[in-house]
């Protein structure tokens, strides 16, 4: 009889190391996008290096600065943001010499400052959905581009230790002295999932970091919504018989439901259930920050850390399945942008997705006939979001250049070029091709690369 039983659970660890091996082989597709491992760090530029006048472009190379003048305007004209230093294919040398993800994080809080300081009309709505994409493996010893060979886990872990550094800027005291409104926990890193959240809790134990609130996207969904409507958290495709299997083995990562707990084991008295046993195949439940009503919750600002981007499609659902539960507790009647002409209150929590390619759920790239409840999200929640901060390399036609976007200011498309002086030495010219408030297509942002290249040649 011990034997029979040792031989089940000899196949059923068989099977789940399997059906893991399968999982992480689906969440490894190669994705054309850029963690940033320190080595040696050269100082941040100041935030007035940050910027330039519309009418001059000026444009840092290794060797040398140039000034390309474009057409005068009127001095009301708004500034423009340089490209981060060290982030172009053609000074490899540089990007790992430098601190270039936290040369985004500056810009990226700057941006998001002025977002969330505004309290009007529109823009106060806008503030409440924002996002953030960059290429999150340029940096360090191990920089690389989209030119590079890396995976989705790569870009995963990175995206999670730049939301982790990032968060701590926001618990800090103002110049007046004033708390924070995100601090005491007020600020939720929400993961994609239990074993990064288990994995960010190990890697970064400081006190500055666990300052936030550390949970899931399944924790944050099944605790604001209680489940009486219908729209509570949308599992993934076969999480059912991970979690079941993971259950066997001695895991409890289930949740009772109950108003005064929280998802995967958090409790409203600031407990945490956790049984021995435990398998281990879904990540340490003790990891999850117990979330606790009129303490660390309802959260100030949610930092969703990489949703959907190489993992299952039910992750963008769930953020907006949160986003609208926090409206409805926050006693909100209108959706993010629903109501423009309400001035008289300003947004009491903010949702933040951190490279989270909402380009692909706004622009088609998973069919609504095969993705119906992903696709009703796009117009009615996914193209309400403010770009704060946005860093897209443009590759095509032997050209190389940037979509970049750093709020208030217009998106830029940035060409691109190596140079050589009358000495021989070669140096990188940044040209502004393109501004515009509205968004330019990736078409657009192409045919005006080559419109300008035509030009020089």
């Amino acid at each position: 009889m011990a034997a029979t039983s040792t031989s089940i659970i000899t196949f059923i660890g068989i099977f789940l190391s399997s059906l893991n091996l399968l999982i992480q082989l689906q969440a490894i597709a190669p994705v054309h996008a850029f963690t940033f491992t320190p080595s040696s760090r050269s100082p941040l530029p100041s935030p007035s290096n940050f910027y330039h006048d519309y009418n001059t472009i000026t444009t840092t190379t290794t060797t040398t600065t140039t000034t390309t003048r474009l057409n005068a305007s009127t001095p009301t004209t708004p500034i423009l943001s340089l490209l981060p230093r060290g982030i172009s294919p053609f000074e490899k040398s540089i990007s790992k010499d430098i601190d270039v993800q936290a040369d985004f994080r500056s810009r990226a809080k700057a941006a998001m400052d002025t977002a969330l300081s505004s309290s009007s009309g529109d823009d106060k709505q806008t503030v409440q959905l924002l996002e953030i994409e960059f290429p999150p493996l340029i940096g360090g010893s191990s920089s690389k581009s989209q030119f590079d060979d890396f995976d989705n886990v790569q870009e995963l872990d990175s995206n999670k230790n730049w939301a982790i550094q990032f968060a701590p800027l926001f618990l800090t005291e103002d110049d007046n002295n004033a708390r924070s409104p995100f601090a005491n926990g007020k600020t939720w890193l929400i993961f994609p999932d239990l074993k990064e959240c288990e994995l960010a809790r190990t890697e970064w134990p400081g006190k500055r970091y666990m300052a936030a609130t550390f949970t899931t996207l399944k924790a944050a969904t099944e605790f604001l919504v209680k489940g009486d409507d219908g729209g509570g958290y949308a599992a993934p495709w076969g999480a059912a018989l991970a979690e079941g299997f993971n259950k066997i083995l001695g895991s409890t990562s289930d949740n009772d439901g109950n108003d005064d707990s929280s998802a995967d084991g958090g409790s409203g008295d600031g407990s945490t259930k956790k049984k021995t046993n435990d398998a281990g195949l879904l990540g340490d439940v003790s990891s999850l920050t117990p979330l606790i009503q009129g303490q660390n919750s309802p959260p100030a600002l949610n930092i969703v850390v990489q949703p959907g981007n190489g993992g299952p499609v039910e992750d963008w659902i769930n953020v907006e399945t949160i986003y609208d539960a926090l409206v409805s507790s926050l006693g909100s009647s209108s959706r993010q942008g629903a109501d423009a002409d309400d001035t008289t209150s300003s947004a009491s929590s903010v949702l933040l997705i951190v490279n989270g390619a909402l380009d692909k759920v706004r622009d088609g790239y998973y069919p609504p006939i095969f993705f119906p409840k992903l696709a009703k999200t796009v117009d009615r929640f996914y193209r309400k979001f403010e770009t704060v901060f946005y860093l897209k390399p443009i590759t095509d036609k032997g050209l190389y250049g940037w979509l970049y976007r750093v709020y208030p200011e217009p998106w830029q498309v940035v060409l691109q070029t190596v140079e050589t002086k009358t000495n021989g030495d070669s140096y990188i010219e940044d040209t502004v091709v393109y501004t515009s408030m509205d968004r330019p297509s990736y078409a657009l942002a192409i045919s005006k690369m080559v419109e300008k290249a035509t030009m020089q040649a």
